[in-house]
């Protein structure tokens, strides 16, 4: 093609769900619920653990940082698929875009390597008990939590940056609610093969290993679980790691979810791309459901800090009134 036949696209159009325009208004309530809920759910925790010196333990220093992930998670999608169903804004520019891409898999790949992170410490917790305080100390936390944000920033360089690269003189509108990844790429008009394999072997890599990690951990716990003599210390071992393996359960399922509804050729493009969509929202709003629900923990930071709260409004309003 010759450069005075193509013109290159400034800005992207995200369509959203074209086959369900006419629900945008309910689409916008529900998501905006999810939004919300995810959001204050996952704060919930952050200022549980912050505030509650009882909580100041490896485990709740992995899940503040999980927290904040699926808050910055959700902000980077949502608002802008709320403006789309609102038919306020539905241009992204190029560099938008491409940051919206950045931050969507370096997020995701930083959950996937905290997961793991999160395996270890319960296959400590669980198999080594007696070592754990010395084996998960404050630096060894802070060390790998640390390499978890970093590995999770620099996995997306040179796959955005490659994909920014290329010429996009087709189409410039988005079947989708973001930037997302094999979407973008679709509307590129250059040569891409190497590029797109490029970053499926990588992808694969990020996904595969973590999940292998977090399988020979439960493997380990499961077998360390098994050799207990009481039933009663494999109770108590299972509930160390209930909450966390309901988690990593939830986490690969979505994920099988979108990838099995790529694959069904019966699913229509709308019904691929609110899957493909509510996967980035699944796991975030449910781990705070899970971890209250099911963790003696944060349940119990829940009932002291509203208990105080409601205390302390009683104090209050007992004051005011004497004082009147």
């Amino acid at each position: 093609m010759s450069n005075s036949n193509v013109t290159l696209h400034s800005e992207f159009i995200i369509v959203g769900m074209p086959g369900l325009q006419e629900h945008y208004t309910a689409l916008f309530i529900i998501f905006l619920i999810l939004f919300l809920a995810t959001f204050l759910g996952n704060l919930l925790i952050l200022v549980l653990v912050a505030i509650d010196h009882r909580l100041h333990m490896p485990m709740y220093f992995f899940l503040w940082n999980l927290a904040l992930l699926d808050i910055l998670m959700t902000t980077s999608i949502i608002p802008k698929m709320l403006a789309v169903f609102l038919h306020h804004d539905r241009t992204i520019s190029f560099t938008g875009c491409f940051v919206q891409m950045y931050f969507i898999i370096s997020l995701g790949a930083a959950e996937l390597f905290l997961v793991a992170v999160m395996a270890y410490d319960r296959y400590v917790a669980v198999v080594k008990p007696l070592h754990y305080n010395t084996i998960m100390s404050p630096r060894v936390c802070i060390t790998m939590t640390s390499s978890v944000w970093v590995l999770g920033y620099l996995v997306p360089v040179s796959s955005v940056a490659l994909a920014s690269t290329v010429p996009y003189c087709g189409s410039n509108y988005v079947l989708h609610c973001f930037c997302d990844y094999p979407t973008i790429m679709s509307l590129a008009c250059g040569e891409i093969t190497r590029q797109v394999n490029f970053s499926l072997l990588f992808a694969m890599f990020v996904v595969y290993v973590p999940f292998s990690f977090v399988l020979w951990s439960y493997f380990k716990i499961v077998w360390s679980v098994i050799k207990m003599k009481t039933v009663e210390s494999r109770k108590k071992a299972f509930s160390m790691c209930s909450s966390h393996m309901t988690v990593v359960f939830l986490y690969y399922v979505s994920s099988a979810m979108v990838y099995i509804g790529m694959r069904v050729e019966s699913i229509p493009p709308d019904g691929r791309i609110f899957i493909g969509g509510l996967n980035y929202f699944l796991t975030p709003l449910v781990n705070p459901i899970i971890y209250c629900l099911r963790n003696g923990d944060i349940k119990a930071a829940v009932y002291r800090y509203f208990r105080l709260q409601s205390v302390s409004h009683h104090i209050a309003n007992n004051f005011v009134s004497t004082i009147k």
